[in-house]
């Protein structure tokens, strides 16, 4: 069974928030080959704006201490890089000084999905930046549960029958399933609520896994405003699963996310080319990229960077105009979040200050 682990983590960035440093990258890509063909088999380091990226491919299976050992490794031999050319945030996604056998619940983000390999498996990795882990809700609902988006779902006998999407309450810390199509009702009166209500994994039918994200949300694991989740995301295609191009074709589609700027605005989410994922624009707006490999005895065969194409060119246009128009509404909702979702910013210290002011109506 092949194992593919994408660990992720905002270990200090320049300038600002803006981007991973070089010395970052190759500190990773030189811990992690040194992993090879011992602890794993294969890996690839990339970054979305200033989130380090580990992809890592390995026969462990989900949630073993030795690969997220490695991958907590690599992030505090950065981060004392990124101390050391007063990077912008170092380490600010690790919110503890030592390790504990996992790194869920210790600020990085983790996608893990164990799969045995067919004859030909596609792979396709989603980093976004400057956004939640329910930002992926609406993209992943397209992939499997709208024959819109994905004729597969129609015309092929093995996804005729639909798919399984495990949901996660991050708030009340429980799980519950859907089937689609005979739950998809149910299931988007959940997931329409990005924010507590989070796609972990999607399967078809009989079992197969076809997609993983990552869950953790900062602010609840830290108890005050730390960063935005920037999560992580992978998916299975083909051989009765949606195609590539079925997979990223939602991604076409303006959406409106929660991040951008301190985490607390709404902005579309735009997707790019690696080479373009670097925010800028009022620290953003949000970004996705997509590498996409074939998984060959557990090597990493690839990437391709996804977004890299011209035919992305419109929504990334559509993307500036939605900015420009969010933008100006300045503090005022709905570019800024709601006050439930700004829990973690000065707003309670304000409040605070102001009790002996209010006065009854």
């Amino acid at each position: 069974m092949t194992t593919i682990s994408v660990i992720k983590a905002d270990v200090g960035s320049f300038p600002g928030h803006s981007r991973v440093h070089p010395a970052i990258l190759e500190k990773a890509t030189e811990m992690l080959r040194k992993a090879e063909g011992n602890l794993i088999t294969d890996s690839f380091v990339t970054h979305c704006g200033d989130d380090l990226e580990l992809i890592m491919t390995h026969t462990h299976g989900e949630d073993d201490p030795g690969i997220h050992k490695l991958a907590w490794d690599v992030f505090i031999e950065c981060t004392a890089i990124a101390k050391d050319l007063k990077l912008y945030g170092a380490g600010q996604d690790l919110l503890s000084d030592a390790f504990s056998g996992n790194v869920k619940g210790m600020g990085p983000g983790v996608a893990e999905m164990v799969f045995e390999e067919r004859a030909s498996d596609p792979v396709l990795v989603f980093m976004a930046d400057k956004t939640e882990p329910g930002a992926w809700n609406y993209y992943l609902y397209k992939m499997f549960a709208d024959p819109f988006n994905t004729p597969g779902l129609v015309i092929d006998p093995a996804m005729h029958e639909g798919f399984v999407f495990e949901v996660h309450d991050v708030i009340d810390k429980r799980k519950v399933h859907f089937s689609t199509p005979e739950e998809s009702h149910k299931l988007l009166a959940y997931i329409g609520a990005p924010s507590r209500y989070l796609i972990k994994y999607v399967y078809r039918k009989d079992g197969l896994i076809a997609a993983s994200t990552s869950t953790q949300r900062l602010n609840l694991i830290a108890g005050r405003y730390v960063g935005k989740d920037d999560p992580v995301m992978v998916v299975r295609g083909q051989s009765g699963l949606p195609s590539v191009g079925e997979l990223i074709e939602p991604f076409a589609t303006p959406v409106i996310v929660a991040g951008w700027m301190r985490g607390s605005h709404h902005g579309p989410f735009m997707p790019v080319g690696l080479c373009d994922a670097n925010c800028t624009r009022f620290d953003g707006p949000p970004r996705v990229i997509c590498l996409g490999f074939q998984i060959c005895n557990g090597k990493l065969i690839g990437p391709v960077d996804m977004f890299d194409d011209p035919a992305y060119d419109r929504v990334r246009s559509k993307c500036n105009e939605i900015a420009d128009i969010l933008r100006a509404h300045g503090p005022f909702e709905p570019h800024r979040l709601s006050l439930e979702e700004m829990e973690y910013t000065t707003l309670p210290i304000v409040e605070k200050e102001l009790t002996d002011r209010w006065e009854p109506i």
